[in-house]
């Protein structure tokens, strides 16, 4: 283990000094993708999908005080969306469901822009390593004594820069991709769960079954 944290460590300074802002952006894009990773597994223990089928059966039922109440302090993204818009059934209640779900929206996709500009930037600074590594070879060519060492130095120098920059990139693509997929998953689901809430509310004031949602109103959950 010594002889390998050894080898790394050779390798990462054989990288020249483009290696150090690499680094900072390999501490980054690890910390960002293990907190998406904590905050998934958290949203799935969070879903609460037989309270999500009570809040729609009393919504079917025209008691639109029993799910709200049903619907309240829940950890469901789904059924808190759908919980403030309760709060709003007597007027902007479509309007209330795109304000929520457009917070829970932003939750899930927190952090999406800067893994996005770590895989754009790795690659840059990569390639910035090389132009810089192959420039200090150059100053080097035609001097017989020094030539041999300090060109194959800097086309070491400029390799590494750029294996590293590329390895970010493409540690950092795969969960990109993967939480992308995730918060459009989750923006069907909120669509599909507001629509389903319209239809059911619509159905209820034609019958004229309408009743309170809430006593007070609850204010948009901060991001």
């Amino acid at each position: 283990m010594p002889m390998l944290a050894n080898v790394a460590f050779d390798t990462f300074v054989k990288g020249g000094p483009i290696m150090w802002p690499l680094l900072v952006v390999l501490i980054v894009a690890l910390a960002v993708v293990l907190e998406r990773i904590f905050w998934w597994a958290r949203e799935r223990h969070r879903r609460e999908p037989q309270k999500l089928e009570q809040v729609f059966s009393a919504l079917e039922q025209g008691d639109f005080k029993q799910a709200s109440t049903a619907a309240k302090d829940s950890s469901d993204p789904r059924i808190r969306t759908i919980y403030h818009g309760l709060n709003h059934v007597h007027s902007s209640m479509e309007g209330a469901l795109q304000v929520a779900a457009g917070i829970e929206i932003q939750r899930a996709g927190r952090f999406l822009t800067v893994m996005d500009t770590i895989i754009t930037l790795a690659p840059l600074l990569g390639l910035l390593g090389t132009v810089t590594g192959i420039m200090y070879a150059f100053k080097f060519v035609g001097n017989e004594e020094l030539a041999a060492i300090k060109v194959s130095g800097g086309i070491s120098e400029a390799l590494i820069a750029t294996a590293g920059g590329l390895g970010i990139a493409i540690f950092t693509l795969i969960p990109f991709n993967y939480f992308s997929g995730k918060v459009t998953k989750l923006q069907f689901e909120l669509e599909t769960a507001i629509n389903n809430v319209l239809v059911l509310v619509t159905s209820a004031k034609a019958r004229g079954d309408l009743g309170q949602a809430h006593p007070r109103e609850e204010k948009m959950p901060a991001v």
